[in-house]
């Protein structure tokens, strides 16, 4: 791997982590369904966890297809992540009590609550978009458009991870 990969794996991960919250995009049949899903990162395991409700239906469309999207995005700063990846559910009552956090409280009760399961994001690749901020874009679009010329407004990179 190039130190430009891994250069661009690192800020994969970076943005991810400073972002925090995902839209999780699953297949519903033959409809795509999105929803906020708060992220936990684990960099050395290549994995991106959540903690989601057996109730709810992520975890039948998962059975069905286990191929999803996250979306991370943070307008103010004008960065984006949006990463490929094959999901799973799991029912590993050690790792979700180790990610029980305040987040997790607004709703659950308790780590041992038995509807709770884990779900895990293996990362196939990524795209991400990584702009200097809202101001400097402007100023850049603004002046791109007033003499002709494409303006540069940040990193945008297709990422294997």
């Amino acid at each position: 791997m190039s130190n430009d990969d891994t250069r661009d794996q690192d800020r994969v991960w970076d943005l991810m982590k400073k972002i925090g919250f995902a839209m999780l995009v699953t297949r519903d049949g033959d409809r795509l369904r999105a929803r906020p899903m708060s992220a936990y990162l684990a960099r050395d395991e290549n994995m991106v966890y959540f903690l989601t409700d057996a109730r709810h239906h992520k975890d039948e469309e998962i059975a069905r297809s286990p191929q999803v999207n996250l979306s991370f995005a943070d307008a103010s700063s004008q960065k984006y992540v949006s990463i490929t990846g094959t999901a799973a559910i799991s029912n590993d009552r050690g790792k979700i009590r180790e990610l029980f956090t305040t987040t997790a409280k607004a709703w659950w009760d308790s780590a041992e609550d038995p509807n709770i399961r884990l779900l895990r994001i293996t990362p196939d690749d990524a795209e991400f978009w990584d702009s200097p901020g809202t101001v400097v874009s402007y100023v850049k679009m603004a002046a791109a458009a007033v003499t002709g010329t494409r303006p540069d407004v940040g990193d945008n990179r297709k990422v294997a991870m």
